[in-house]
């Protein structure tokens, strides 16, 4: 009996809803004040596991993938005092709700900026220079004599680019699409940043004077109730029929899906790629996907090792710091 008493302080109970990167894990592992709990695997935990194993803990490690509501604040109990998204986007979580409980709440924002810009500037060129289509063609020996304009698409080089929404990932794809020769720069947003976009050089415009004069335009800005559908058919009306739209914002929402596969099956506009869909997963049998025009990715905008680690290892250090009531590296507000 006498052993029980050199145990340290009550270990703090924490549940981890997934298998997440090995440099978080191993933060975890190593915290001694910590007991770990975690759903041990790639797929996401079934809600009831999700309210068994959020029992009496002290600190959520969560994904996009796990509604926190009410009901499931509620089978945490009131031992719960820090949640830690391994993500930007915050949407899945009851805010009103853990803000009136004295919840903190750690997330991951800037370490994707560049992991989702390199993205957006490769779905930008394989979209624009037809790469899906002619890496089929050599498959399917649609690949003949040299013809002038067989698969022909459109360069960046003495283009006009439009950003919608010129926030930190629309100004590092500005950063990046520069050295191609872009000649134009211009964005659209709430308010113009004179700042931001002294580095372009490029010019606050209305949305509508950016749909019509942007040979490549690419989607960055939130999804609020201003933006929601904002990429209709009235904006692809606008659009040049050589211009080519990317879509790598978290929401596929900001584009209306069955404007866009009008447009693009009508030869109204020339090409889209998104990275983002409604829903996500897109289904199979979805008209855009019978499109040679549209190349649509699995929402992998932050997938690279390096920043999915990073993620990881964030997500930990903002759940310890939250548990030892210490300043969290990167705090949401509430």
């Amino acid at each position: 009996a006498a052993a029980g008493w050199m145990r340290p302080a009550r270990l703090m109970k924490v549940f981890v809803t997934r298998r997440i990167p090995p440099e978080g894990r191993a933060v975890l592992a190593g915290a001694a004040d910590c007991e770990v709990e975690q759903w041990d695997s790639d797929e996401p935990i079934p809600r009831k596991e999700l309210e068994r194993g959020v029992a009496g803990a002290h600190g959520l490690l969560c994904l996009l993938t796990e509604q926190v509501d009410r009901k499931l604040l509620d089978a945490a109990g009131a031992n719960l005092k820090v949640i830690s998204t391994m993500s930007v986007g915050v949407d899945h979580l009851a805010l009103d709700e853990i803000k009136k409980r004295g919840i903190r709440v750690g997330y991951t924002p800037d370490v994707l900026t560049d992991a989702t810009a390199e993205l957006a500037v490769s779905l930008l060129l394989t979209t624009s220079r037809r790469l899906p289509e002619a890496i089929e063609e050599v498959k399917n020996g649609g690949w003949t004599a040299w013809k002038p304009l067989w698969m022909c698409g459109y360069g960046l080089t003495k283009s006009t680019v439009g950003i919608i929404g010129l926030g930190r990932i629309g100004q590092a794809i500005a950063r990046r699409l520069k050295p191609f020769g872009v000649q134009r720069f211009l964005y659209s947003g709430r308010q113009p940043k004179p700042q931001e976009a002294a580095e372009f050089q490029a010019e606050f415009v209305p949305t509508s004077q950016l749909a019509a004069e942007a040979d490549f335009i690419v989607v960055t800005c939130s999804l609020t109730p201003e933006t929601k559908g904002l990429c209709n058919k009235d904006f692809f009306r606008l659009m040049k029929k050589t211009a080519v739209l990317v879509n790598i914002s978290r929401w596929g929402d900001v584009v209306n899906q069955d404007d866009l596969y009008q447009a693009l099956a009508s030869g109204q506009i020339a090409a889209a790629g998104l990275d983002v869909t409604t829903p996500e997963p897109l289904p199979t049998s979805h008209p855009l996907l019978t499109l040679k025009n549209c190349v649509i990715l699995p929402h992998i905008g932050s997938a690279t090792h390096g920043t999915r680690n990073i993620m990881s290892l964030l997500a930990a250090n903002n759940l310890l710091a939250g548990l030892r009531g210490e300043p969290m590296p990167s705090e949401l507000k509430l």
